[in-house]
This record gives C-alpha cells, sequence and structure tokens, in this order.
C-alpha cells in the first residue's frame, strides 16, 4: 500500500495537534487518509487546524474536541467524550505540553508543567484505553524530549515546590513520560496495543514563545541557530503512527526512527512503577 493511503479507515487522536509539530503530523496522517480527532484548547487554532485537515485530506470526517488537559477533570471530561463518539482508535498521539518560566499551581493542585506534560498523558490513555485495546494492532505515541538527560524524578517534591526552574521542570516531565511509556507498554502486554515515546530533536516551533520573557529569549535563540524545520522534527512521530516497520514494537525510546537508550533513571522500572503507582492516586483511578 502506498503511503498516499497507508492510512485510510484509521482513527488518530491527537493532543497539541493544532500547532508545531503535532500540526504537521496530523496534516501528514489525513493526507494518507487517516480521519484525524484534535483536542485542542484554543478553538480558533481548532477551527483554522480542521480547515487545513479537511484541505487535504477532503471528506475525513476530522473533529475536534476542546479542553483544557492541565486539568485531570477536564482531560477525563474529554477523553470519555471521545470513546462516547469513536467506536475505534487507531492511534492515540500525546502530544500536548509546554515549559513555563515560573511555577504555576492548578486549580487541582499540581504544578501547571507536571500537570500538563505528565499527567495528562496518563488520565488521557486510561480514558481511551478500551478503544485502543479494541483496535487491532492500535498505537500510542508519547512526545518525549532529549531534554528527560536534565531531568529528576523527586518523589518528596513531584510538585516543584523547592527551587523551581523551568528548564529543569521540563525536563522531569520529559522523564516522566518516557518512564510512564515503559510502564505502560509492560501493562498493554497481550492486547495488542504498543506504547513507544521518542524526542523529536529541537524543533523551530511556538513551543516556549509563552514561557515568560528570559526563558522565551532562550529558546528564540536555539530555534534561530539550532532547531530543525518542523517537517523534520515531526518525522518519528509519522513514522511511529504509521509504518509498519514498528509495528509490534513497544516499550521503546526513539529518535531519528530508531530505538536510543534515554538516561539510565529513564530505563529504571522501580522509578517508573513508583512514578505509576503515585500518578494513579494523584488522578484518581489506574490505567
Amino acid at each position: 500500500m502506498s503511503q498516499a493511503n497507508d492510512m485510510a479507515g484509521k482513527v488518530v487522536v491527537i493532543t497539541g495537534g493544532t500547532s508545531g509539530l503535532g500540526r504537521v503530523t496530523a496534516e501528514a496522517l489525513a493526507k494518507r487518509g487517516a480521519r484525524i480527532v484534535l483536542v485542542a484548547r484554543d478553538r480558533e487554532r481548532a477551527r483554522r487546524t480542521l480547515a487545513a485537515l479537511n484541505a487535504v485530506g477532503p471528506g475525513g470526517g476530522h473533529t475536534a474536541h476542546h479542553a483544557d488537559l492541565c486539568l485531570m477533570a477536564d482531560t477525563r471530561r474529554v477523553a470519555a467524550e471521545i470513546a462516547a463518539a469513536e467506536p475505534r482508535i487507531d492511534v492515540l498521539m500525546n502530544n500536548a505540553g509546554a515549559i513555563f518560566a515560573t511555577r504555576q499551581v492548578t486549580s487541582e493542585g499540581l504544578e501547571r508543567t507536571f500537570a500538563l506534560n505528565h499527567m495528562s498523558y496518563f488520565v488521557m490513555t486510561a480514558g481511551l484505553r478500551d478503544r485502543l485495546v479494541a483496535t487491532p494492532g492500535a498505537r500510542i505515541v508519547n512526545t518525549a524530549s532529549g531534554a528527560h538527560r536534565r531531568g529528576h524524578v523527586d518523589f518528596d517534591d513531584l510538585q516543584s515546590a523547592r527551587g523551581y526552574r523551568g528548564f529543569t521542570v521540563y525536563g522531569t516531565s520529559k522523564l516522566c513520560n518516557i518512564l510512564f511509556t515503559r510502564a505502560l507498554a509492560r501493562r498493554l502486554i497481550g492486547t495488542g496495543v504498543t506504547a513507544n515515546s521518542f524526542h523529536p530533536g529541537f524543533v523551530a516551533t511556538r513551543f516556549g514563545d509563552q514561557s515568560g520573557w528570559w526563558s522565551a529569549l532562550t529558546i528564540r535563540f536555539g530555534k534561530t541557530f539550532m532547531a530543525l524545520s518542523e517537517e523534520k522534527g515531526a518525522d518519528t512521530m509519522i513514522y511511529l503512527a504509521s509504518s509498519p516497520e514498528v509495528a509490534g514494537v513497544t516499550g521503546e525510546y526513539f529518535f531519528e526512527r530508531k530505538p536510543k537508550q534515554p538516561t539510565a533513571e529513564a530505563r529504571d522500572d522501580a522509578v517508573a512503577e513508583r512514578l505509576w503507582q503515585v500518578s494513579a492516586d494523584i488522578a484518581g483511578f489506574d490505567l
């Protein structure tokens, strides 16, 4: 089957799909015949993205659901809405994320980076698990980052109340993504669902533009002189969602289409299991 229609009939749910890597990926998969289900906070960007999806993948029936993924209650609500609307889900792409220069706490009492970059993955996946398991060959693709190398999971300070540094906290959230993926893959053994994470590289997107003037300036400097294009950064994301070469591959961390070894802490299954249990306690349910 050619790339032009290799995703025909498949349903792809993607968070953070209205800009950057997510939008590039959504459009690429729509071109290949997939029906895209967006989860977006900004309604205007969702409207524009749907228009673009309908242009490149006409007749796909692409849809958008709206939620603030910083809030577990909103994430759980939108996951339930999608599960009720979609009898099958072939790919779930947990991609929404951000970096914040100053510490912010959500109305649910969670530090915002941890809430958005980690807990939304946990809660969204839990809400869509049954649909994924019911779909032969379903895949979960989690956007992580090489920034995980700067992170460390301190179970005595998961909400970063002590000495907050935006880049370090972001790195820890990306470490959580890899640990979550490893623990998730083990729990999905025998279901036919795979789960992998990936590092897109340093990409020139709008990421970090709202992170505070100093962080935004630093990120913008990096984008100018070191960044990959959005298309290059999205390549592994698209590959993990669609390629037959990774059918059945699970629990891996990818970069440039190849499994790569993350840090020792990211490979520590005891840390992954503890993070899982703490996350389930925070969410108030297990996955």
